[in-house]
């Protein structure tokens, strides 16, 4: 028998310093906890241990529908109604992401999507903010692992709730709340229907961020970024479709002389792309989400193909990610949802080493773009900056002082 190879050590990317844009509550639930909560309050599951319940999530998840990676939620959401649930769920989250490496998290969620066991939205607040406090001592204390977790609440399209949400948003940065969302479904709901909610926000100064591009196309990502005033996009990942890709020659002739060929490649941004990337307007990527959910497309087809017929993207490879990181826009890498898409940053970290060859320098820079476009006042930025700094210089020496053979 011939001997397999010994799995690669991806302990050096384990133990970079990260930092978490897009991280939904209810979608990193641990299996766990919902089983645990379910027994108590009579909810059935679709599987009786945790083992069984995780690979069910992940099965069900696996849908290339956002409308059915959705409904998954309904199980999570259950568990998330009573005040002692949401303490529990939101330190572990904390604990969570600190195992994962990150020093920075915002964890966005819908409170009024907690309320169904009585729980005012205020309480619910007050709840999560209890638990990140708790969650973020024990990793401090136990774990030796800083972490500093703080809250987007979401407003949900398809309800009328998003003034209230934005109104809680505003009266709670004291517990931690740090910017305003709005997400659901996005063909059928414009921003249109929460336009009070995003002036609300705007006249009291709260950082937005806005899910578009994910479910729908540019006309999402312009309503986002001119309507809603969004510093930020939750995924933008179809802001491939302005992308068209040409030759040097049809692009600017000018270029083109004995000793460069016509014929090479040059990438075309659209009027929305080119915005996006020159104000450098912060894209949330979560590459194994946008897999789950047919969100990418195919990246063999972008700017190459008619929208209509480009392919999805099927695996992490044919994933645009790459692409838009080494084009210059304001990439970040959040996991979305770490239960249902069985990921977390520091998986998709390893992903992005394997698929497209990052190393060091682009988990350093995807990472500043994350400090760059977190809602954290600028002081904080630039201490999170210097931390980042002092460990990567220290990481790039370490790597310059190995043998010549081990690096």
């Amino acid at each position: 028998m011939t001997a397999s190879a010994p799995a690669p050590d991806y302990a050096w990317i384990e133990q970079l310093p990260k930092v978490s844009l897009h991280d939904h509550l209810d979608g990193g639930v641990h299996p766990q906890t919902i089983v645990d909560i379910a027994a108590e309050i009579g909810h059935a599951l679709p599987a009786q241990n945790a083992d069984d319940l995780k690979a069910w999530f992940e099965d069900n998840a696996n849908s290339r529908s956002l409308a059915s990676y959705l409904e998954t939620f309904k199980h999570t959401l259950a568990v998330m109604q009573r005040r002692e649930d949401l303490v529990r769920i939101a330190g572990e989250h904390a604990l969570e992401l600190a195992f994962d490496g990150v020093l920075y998290g915002e964890v966005r969620w819908a409170p009024e999507l907690h309320t169904a066991g009585g729980l005012s939205m205020e309480e619910a607040v007050e709840a999560v903010a209890e638990g990140f406090a708790q969650g973020a001592a024990m990793a401090s204390q136990r774990l030796r692992k800083p972490v500093m977790v703080r809250q987007i609440l979401c407003a949900m399209r398809q309800n009328n709730n998003s003034l209230a949400v934005a109104q809680l948003a505003v009266a709670n940065r004291a517990l931690g709340v740090v910017g305003f969302d709005i997400a659901g479904p996005e063909k059928e709901f414009s921003l249109q229907n929460h336009r009070e909610a995003l002036d609300y926000a705007t006249q009291h100064f709260l950082p937005v961020t806005l899910h578009a591009g994910e479910a729908a196309s540019l006309d999402s990502i312009q309503e986002a970024v001119i309507d809603g005033r969004a510093l930020r996009l939750g995924h933008g990942v179809q802001i491939t479709d302005d992308i068209t890709i040409t030759t040097l020659g049809e692009a600017n002739p000018e270029a083109v002389t004995e000793d460069v060929d016509a014929d090479q490649e040059v990438m075309k941004l659209g009027n929305l792309a080119a915005w996006i990337k020159d104000r450098q307007i912060t894209l949330e990527i979560c590459p194994c989400s946008n897999l789950q959910t047919d969100a990418a497309a195919l990246l063999t087809d972008i700017g190459r193909l008619p929208l209509e017929q480009q392919k999805r993207a099927r695996d992490y490879a044919s994933h645009p990610v790459a692409m838009l990181y080494r084009s210059g826009f304001a990439v970040t890498i959040s996991p979305d949802n770490r239960l249902m898409s069985s990921t977390s940053v520091t998986t998709e970290f390893i992903k992005l080493h394997e698929n497209f060859g990052f190393d060091w320098p682009d988990f350093f820079q995807l990472t500043l773009n994350a400090v760059d476009g977190s809602f954290m006042p600028v002081d904080q930025k630039h201490s999170l900056r210097g931390i980042l700094q002092d460990y990567y210089s220290t990481f790039a020496q370490a790597q310059e002082d190995l043998p010549e053979e081990s690096a």
